[in-house]
């Protein structure tokens, strides 16, 4: 009896040591198996991500090479840099990427000629309007403003009648322009050209520039329209 006793309990006892080192398997298994799923559901998705931004990439280029005018030149740039931020080794995005900083590289080159176009206009321009006022009128200007800066009384007269051998006579008409609204001119009271000499004398300071004259036969001034400076 007792040897039958020690017999089933060394039984007992090796079919429980089966049983522990069966669920030791199967739970290694299953921890095994658990974190195969997670690798693979991380690389699964890990691709997804890269796929997504492959296809963003792709759209963003696409959107730059095809563009009709719709987009400016710095969100081309802006879209352009963040699509190489991304670093995607990818061919075809390579290849995109080439032809889009072409195209990127003419519009910027184009708008700097541009630019430069327009600067250059604006000094045409204003070399223009320097000869209009500073060229044709430059003696009357300068004469205007010998009288104004003269040193004493003395001075001033003798430049004012040097100034007054440029006009007709000495009653010739002076326009101050005030204002302009399209064609409609609002003047100073009118005065002449010896009255407004007496005045800038006075005044030592020369206020007004000339806008227009108008000459007689013998290139003498008949009129002179003027503007504040």
């Amino acid at each position: 009896m007792m040897r039958e006793t020690k017999s089933f309990r060394t039984e007992s006892a090796g079919k429980f040591r089966f049983l522990m080192i069966m669920i030791l398997i199967l739970s290694l298994g299953a921890g095994f198996s658990s974190c195969t799923s997670q690798k693979k559901a991380a690389k699964k998705k890990a691709a997804q991500e890269l796929a997504e931004k492959k296809e963003r990439a792709k759209t963003d280029l696409l959107a730059i090479i095809n563009d009709t005018g719709k987009m400016t030149l710095e969100e081309k740039e802006f879209k352009l840099a963040a699509v190489k931020r991304m670093e995607l080794d990818d061919e075809e995005i390579n290849g995109l990427i080439g032809r889009a900083e072409e195209i990127i590289a003419r519009e910027r080159a184009a708008l700097e000629r541009k630019k430069e176009d327009e600067r250059l206009q604006r000094e045409r321009e204003a070399r223009e309007r320097e000869l209009r006022e500073g060229g044709q009128y430059r003696d009357i200007n300068l004469s205007l403003d010998a009288v104004a800066n003269a040193g004493d009384v003395s001075a001033a007269n003798m430049k004012i009648r040097e100034a007054l051998a440029a006009f007709s006579n000495d009653d010739v008409p002076v326009l101050i322009l005030i204002s302009q609204e399209g064609d409609i001119k609002d003047y100073d009271r009118p005065t002449t050209i010896r009255k407004y000499l007496e005045f800038i004398k006075d005044q030592k300071k020369s206020p007004n520039k000339v806008l227009h004259a108008v000459f007689d036969s013998n290139g003498k001034i008949k009129e002179l329209e003027l503007i504040k400076k």
